[in-house]
């Protein structure tokens, strides 16, 4: 089994997967550490681990692709040694393909990149999932489901916007829960959502099909974490 080097620790495929779900098909919950404490982000990353949070999901912004700033690969590496969590970087950035590398590096183990941001997508997904990690592509609201149908043999994940990206706390939009009826119709893989996402809309994206749930404020903000967790479930 080839082993992966990711900043100062070494795993193998074997122990990615273990960082998954034990059951692909029970349901995946991600904290958003936009939503966080970033004066104390390590603690509120292990709050989430031991209130059973199964994913860590980094919102990755340039500025440019979507209207905000917030992180790169150097909070990636920071937060890789403070968790075993797999990590679920979310690229919302311009040209992603120059930046792979310094994901993969800092210790990400799911890299996700947007459909529109992207001109040869089916080469940048098996770029991606040739180090050894998983690669998701995500569409914003207004990019049809027809946009990654190319990509649905090798693609180990599909994100399916429940807001305009760019910000958190945006309400959800259940007129997108037919884009992911469309995608888990043709794939077998997960489909995630973010935005906008509590106990009510969870409820609605699982009846549509999506396995893997993007939160933040929902989390973050709660007074009893635990609970907010398992009521995405």
């Amino acid at each position: 089994m080839r082993v992966i080097a990711k900043g100062n620790f070494l795993e193998t495929q074997e122990n990615n997967m273990k960082k998954e779900s034990k059951n692909k098909k029970d349901i995946i919950v991600a904290p958003s550490i936009l939503a966080a404490d970033f004066s104390r982000l390590s603690q509120d990353i292990k709050r989430a681990e031991i209130a059973g949070a199964d994913w860590i999901h980094i919102d990755v912004m340039d500025g440019h692709f979507v209207p905000n700033l917030t992180m790169g690969a150097p909070v990636v590496k920071a937060i890789r040694k403070h968790t075993k969590l797999l990590i679920d970087s979310h690229l919302m950035i311009e040209n992603p393909e120059n930046y792979i590398e310094d994901f993969v590096k800092s210790g990400s183990d799911l890299i996700t990149v947007h459909s529109e941001a992207v001109v040869n997508l089916r080469g940048l997904i098996a770029k991606i999932r040739s180090y050894g990690i998983k690669a998701g592509v995500s569409i914003k609201p207004k990019t049809p489901a027809s946009a990654v149908s190319g990509v649905l043999d090798i693609a180990d994940m599909v994100l399916v916007m429940t807001v305009e990206p760019g910000f958190g706390g945006q309400s959800f939009m259940p007129e997108m829960m037919l884009k992911i009826k469309s995608i888990r119709a043709k794939f077998n893989g997960y489909i995630q959502v973010d935005g906008g996402i509590n106990a009510d809309t969870a409820k609605q994206a699982k009846e549509a099909g999506a396995d893997v749930l993007v939160a933040g404020t929902y989390i973050f903000g709660a007074k009893d974490m635990k609970k907010a967790i398992d009521s995405l479930r």
